[in-house]
């Protein structure tokens, strides 16, 4: 089992307490910087232009906070969780990423989705229209973004998307290309995609749910004639590692209910060491590869020390100083 890290952007709010936006960043900083010493596998941005719930508190836009994160770390890969498909016309974000796959000397793994916080696009003038309209907009995206990464020259005339003839030099590091990750569990059109086009999924589930995602997934993938395990299978989870359980579960933000759709006082990688390394194989179980942990204290360091020392074999909490 690989683990991440879900490194937010202010979001979610997480800067609220934090009035400078430098001392925010820092923050960030370091956090990658320690994530990148004690071995997690990735630093996984979020993509929000607006807080939620909306807010006049710090949020820093993704793809600058990548660019400044690959020249603070080594080796850890970066990525989002997940770019909103809809902000940037997707030749432009095809060319954004592979100029970071250079500046990170090929240790980016480009996250996509179709888009979900309203918000995001109604207060910076963009189209939100319909799940359904997102979704068949990323559908082009993806296809236009490989060839982007793969072709010397790409023309596309979609519904959503027309360009002609654009040339993208230099593609990036990584052969054949950089790694595509779609996020999302929507089982007849999300997962499809990402049988059609991704290198890597991302879902937020129960293992029980994880494993019948993967399940249906790999049936898109025989309809496809594709094997399913040349897909990597990511989920999102909340974490909180505390002495005991009880303690674990008291640390629980009240806003956690909102933003996680299953159970996660059973199911996510919160309570005692034990309890946690129970989970994790309970989720190794149903088939999940890596898990993107979202650390509760998202600003915390004990946190992410606390936990390499215990599930990563190359940690050690001395690296906090």
């Amino acid at each position: 089992m690989k683990f991440s890290i879900f490194l937010s952007t202010g979001a979610a709010r997480e800067f609220a307490g934090i009035p400078d936006p430098s001392e925010a960043y820092e923050r960030m900083v370091e956090i990658a910087a320690l994530a990148d010493r004690v071995g997690y596998e990735s630093l996984l941005v979020p993509d929000h232009l607006v807080t939620i719930p909306p807010s006049r508190d710090t949020l820093f836009e993704s793809w600058s906070v990548l660019c400044g994160l690959a020249g603070e770390t080594s080796r850890i890969r970066l990525g989002h969780l997940v770019a909103a498909n809809g902000f940037r016309q997707p030749a432009l974000a095809a060319k954004m990423a592979s100029t970071v796959d250079v500046i990170s000397r090929g240790r980016l793994t480009f996250g996509i989705g179709a888009g979900w916080w309203e918000p995001d696009f109604t207060q910076y003038g963009f189209e939100f229209g319909t799940a359904a309209d997102r979704l068949r907009m990323l559908d082009e995206a993806a296809q236009i973004i490989l060839s982007m990464w793969t072709q010397e020259e790409t023309t596309f005339n979609g519904d959503h998307y027309r360009i002609t003839g654009a040339i993208n030099e230099p593609k990036g590091v990584q052969r054949p290309h950089i790694p595509l990750l779609i996020a999302g569990g929507g089982e007849k059109v999300t997962l499809r995609l990402v049988a059609k086009y991704a290198d890597a999924c991302n879902i937020i589930a129960s293992p029980e749910d994880a494993r019948h995602k993967f399940a249906v997934l790999a049936q898109h993938c025989a309809d496809l004639g594709r094997d399913p395990d040349t897909i990597t299978r990511t989920l999102q989870t909340p974490a909180i590692i505390a002495d005991t359980d009880q303690q674990a579960l008291a640390l629980i933000p009240p806003a956690l209910d909102a933003a996680i759709p299953f159970d996660f006082r059973t199911h996510g990688l919160i309570g005692s060491p034990e309890t946690i390394a129970a989970r994790i194989a309970a989720f190794e179980a149903a088939g999940v590869e890596e898990l993107v942990i979202y650390f509760a204290d998202a600003t915390s360091l004990e946190q992410v020390a606390w936990f390499a020392d215990q599930f990563l074999t190359e940690s050690s909490t001395a690296t906090m100083k």
